[in-house]
């Protein structure tokens, strides 16, 4: 493929279409309402480090920095770097068994209604048949099309498609290999002192263009990619627009880096235009300030807000807590910690992005396919607690508090009978019990008789999943009598509370 002419073309879309390479014009892009309705889609990691399956998804990394255990346990099993990279493991990532009808069928099991498989992880592997690079899962390891193939099945199955790039991070990522005479990265890409990412033969590196030292990469100003690294990076999402139409772009966290706004702006100005061409309703994804507010989705990885936002956003997490993509070992959430995270992103105006991480023969791993199959019994009860609904006044009450931030979705949250969370729709408020009492009493305080967020009459209330049409009562609190018949287990309850 021709980059100068793409490059030309992006420019030309963004001049004829309705949004302007602005963030004045991005503001006005509409959240989609496919997604504002969803609220839960499954994530997917694959890639080449499924395959050592060893450390989480950043052993192509790890593996070149001396002295850490990934690089340890690749010497003792693989040999030397430069006798073996990273970039054989390729041939042993075969995809056997992989299997993407299977696949969406679990996914539409589990109540999702997106799926964002990675397109590109930081390692510089795409899952995808690209016309802009050879290292590819189409020409090499799987020959597979693997984005277009779940592409077909996911969308056959009602599911909405999105996809992940994580390219960004891949100027930096190999670097340590620079430091490492004997490695294949070095040999390919030079030492920091004797760099040769300028030559032909090392932009076709897997490897290319592992730049800069070992510094801080959460500072905005360290590391600036170059031109032709972003222009680079602009040229493949863009193809991955293009061929595969997704109707969401998640993107990781490096992007917040000053230098990329302009190309943030760009290619947000060229994606909402062809999805205006095609008439389909898109979004981004993005962290931090990446994008401005208004112009883009907020993600949080692993993340939880402690308030209700107007603004919709999205939790990215995983159902393993010590990795995203596949490893042996891999230390698992419990099924109903992943359903009240659902429940509590939702209950603030929030959508769940829950990821899996398949194994190197394309088997998604029994532990990942329970949760997803639990999560799914779940919603298949208490589904009209999540999908089409909308914050009420309040997101719930209770003593538990869920901190607000990244990375706090192992916080042991330890919910009480007391703890609620709130949804609703239409005439319907939905008041999620997050432990079930055993006496079956419930007193949900801010619906008493003499607060002020509920001054209507309640027509009826539903125990979901039961047939029980439990009494009430609006005391100083509301009071519902379920009886001690019911056993949820660990998983939240729901009543439906009807109201004039």
């Amino acid at each position: 493929m021709d980059r100068e002419k793409y490059l030309s073309q992006i420019d030309e879309v963004i001049k004829a279409g309705p949004y302007e390479n602005t963030w004045d014009s991005l503001c006005e892009h509409p959240t989609p309402k496919w997604y504002e309705k969803g609220k839960f889609g499954i994530f997917i990691h694959w890639g080449v480090y499924s395959v050592p399956a060893f450390g989480d998804e950043w052993y192509p990394r790890k593996v070149y920095q001396q002295g850490s255990k990934e690089n340890h346990h690749h010497l003792e099993k693989y040999g030397p770097l430069n006798e073996f990279g990273y970039k054989d493991f390729i041939p042993m990532f075969k995809a056997e068994k992989f299997d993407p009808k299977e696949w969406a069928d679990l996914f539409e099991e589990a109540g999702a209604k997106f799926v964002v498989p990675v397109a590109e992880h930081h390692d510089g592997f795409q899952m995808y048949a690209s016309e802009l690079s050879h290292w590819n899962a189409a020409e090499m390891g799987p020959k597979r099309d693997v984005l277009g193939e779940l592409k077909t099945e996911v969308e056959k199955n009602g599911m909405v498609l999105g996809a992940s790039s994580h390219r960004a991070e891949h100027f930096w990522f190999f670097n340590g290999g620079r430091l490492i005479p004997e490695s294949d990265v070095y040999e390919e890409m030079g030492s920091l002192e004797h760099d040769r990412s300028d030559e032909d033969s090392a932009k076709d590196s897997l490897y290319w263009p592992a730049a800069g030292i070992m510094r801080n990469h959460d500072d905005l100003y360290d590391n600036p990619p170059t031109e032709e690294f972003m222009q680079d990076w602009l040229v493949r999402t863009c193809e991955i627009v293009d061929k595969y139409r997704p109707k969401l772009i998640f993107f990781d966290w490096w992007i917040q880096e000053y230098k990329w706004k302009p190309y943030l702006r760009k290619f947000a100005a060229y994606y909402y235009n062809r999805a205006a061409e095609w008439g389909e309703e898109v979004a981004i994804d993005a962290k931090f300030d990446a994008y401005v507010k208004g112009s883009a989705v907020r993600d949080l990885e692993r993340g939880q807000l402690d308030h209700i936002t107007p603004d919709f956003w999205q939790n990215d997490t995983s159902v393993a807590k010590n990795s995203w993509g596949y490893t042996e070992g891999n230390d698992y959430k419990k099924p109903s910690d992943v359903v009240m995270d659902l429940v509590d992103v939702v209950s603030k105006n929030g959508a769940l992005l829950l990821n899996v991480g398949p194994k190197a023969d394309g088997t998604i791993p029994e532990e990942d396919a329970h949760i997803l199959r639990e999560i799914g019994k779940w919603l298949k009860v208490n589904g009209e607690a999540i999908y089409n609904t909308k914050p009420w006044k309040i997101f719930g009450e209770g003593p538990t508090v869920v901190p607000e931030g990244s990375f706090t979705d192992t916080y042991q949250k330890n919910f009480t009978s007391e703890d609620f969370r709130f949804t609703c729709r239409s005439n319907y408020i939905y008041a999620i019990v997050l432990k079930w009492p055993e006496d079956g009493e419930i007193h949900i305080r801010c619906m008493g008789k003499h607060q002020e967020l509920l001054k209507t009459t309640i027509r009826d209330i539903e125990l979901l999943g039961t047939g029980l049409h439990p009494s009430y009562f609006r005391n100083e609190a509301l009071d519902i009598g379920c009886g001690k018949s019911f056993d949820f287990g660990d998983m939240p309850a729901v009543l439906k509370i009807t109201v004039e």
